[in-house]
């Protein structure tokens, strides 16, 4: 079984703007999950950073999706 390496694309401690990405992700077909990891010790331990995750060779175009729809979403 072949073990594919997963990096992280994007983060946000925005629930709303995780999915957003997600469902721009998925529109693109790119596979890619959600995980929570505590933030650093500078915020309240309660408080969690979720990032998207997906497949080392599906990286580049992760990031072309993300940055096309921060682009629109700063001119808008």
């Amino acid at each position: 079984m072949e073990r594919s390496t997963r990096v992280s694309v994007f983060e946000s401690d925005k629930p709303s703007e995780i999915q957003l990405i997600k469902s721009k992700l998925d529109d693109a077909q790119i596979t890619n999950s959600v995980e929570n990891s505590y933030l650093t010790f500078t915020t309240t331990p309660t408080a969690t950073s979720l990032k998207i995750m997906v497949d080392l060779e599906d990286e580049k175009n992760a990031f072309q999706v993300i940055d096309a729809y921060l682009q629109q979403s700063e001119n808008q």
